[in-house]
């Protein structure tokens, strides 16, 4: 059982990755589609019950964040995965207002998100931990993390 925490600004990569990597092996939960952390937090819950593996596909921008749902994971005898999505804050602007306008994140959201993201640590409580990066022609690039990043 396996429970991914999904970890960068907006518009870095991470829906993409995991409609890419994970759509057909993980329940995908995410606060853009349920709207609230009491919604998250049922379908989290019932993620644990049924023993389903899940990925949260949210900002998770502080260990404050995380911790929370590492700490359901784990009490539910799931591994944490951890992708932190490593992306310049222009690269996330120009691709912010490459969406459809009903998908743009106000400015000042993305800013916001920005001043508040914080490096995952292996102290969390992760059993993996990878840093994503996009290549040159699109593709991620996924490889193990280093604290050095």
């Amino acid at each position: 059982m396996e429970a991914i925490i999904l970890i960068g600004l907006q518009a870095s990569g991470k829906s993409t990755f995991c409609r890419q990597r994970l759509f057909d092996t993980h329940v995908r939960i995410n606060l853009d589609m349920l709207r609230t952390r009491h919604r998250e937090m049922l379908l989290i819950a019932a993620c644990h019950d049924a023993k389903q593996a899940y990925v949260v596909d949210n900002t998770n921008p502080t260990r404050e964040d995380r911790v929370r749902t590492i700490q359901g994971a784990k009490a539910a005898g799931f591994r944490v995965v951890g992708y932190y999505f490593a992306s310049k804050l222009e690269d996330c602007t120009t691709r912010n207002s490459q969406r459809s306008p009903q998908q743009v994140i106000p400015l000042k959201g993305l800013l916001g998100t920005y001043g508040r993201l914080q490096l995952p640590e292996w102290e969390e409580g992760f059993d993996e931990l990878y840093y994503v990066s996009i290549g040159d022609t699109g593709e991620f690039v996924v490889s193990e993390w280093a604290n050095e990043v």
